[in-house]
């Protein structure tokens, strides 16, 4: 298995935050490694929402289906699977004094069969990978201003 944990803080109030994430297909713009993630089925986001997410990692292209598995003020968690993996990205919002929000994005990644020996590298990898997702959360919802 694979963790990896980032916190950080950003320019947007909590419930932009949340509202903007909830909706995986956002992820386009944020996640670095997805190419495309589209909804499957239509009515309003909340827990039980899925989509269809394809990314490409160390040049690795996969496709997961993502669940919103857990939606309240403050967090926002998703689990995505497929035959080679379980993901979760577990992404907590909490308010700054300032009007922003701190982010703590927790993304946990737990192999199956054969992949498994893949774990050690695949740490080196996703590391990167939470740092750019830092970066673009960052972006999109603008860096804190100078204290």
């Amino acid at each position: 298995m694979v963790e990896v944990t980032r916190t950080f803080t950003v320019a947007a109030a909590p419930h932009e935050v949340v509202e903007y994430l909830k909706d995986f297909g956002n992820a386009n713009e944020w996640d670095p490694g997805t190419l495309s993630c589209d909804r499957l089925g239509d009515g309003p986001i909340e827990v039980g929402a899925r989509w269809h997410n394809v990314s490409k990692i160390a040049g690795v292209e996969t496709e997961l289906t993502y669940e919103l598995t857990r939606l309240e003020p403050g967090r926002v968690v998703f689990s995505g699977s497929n035959k080679t993996a379980t993901t979760t990205d577990d992404i907590s919002v909490t308010a700054t004094g300032g009007g922003g929000s701190t982010l703590t994005y927790h993304a946990t990644i737990e192999f199956h069969g054969a992949a498994k020996l893949g774990a050690p590298i695949a740490k080196v990898v996703f590391e990167k990978v939470g740092a750019d997702t830092e970066d673009s959360l960052t972006r999109v919802f603008g860096a804190p201003a100078p204290s």
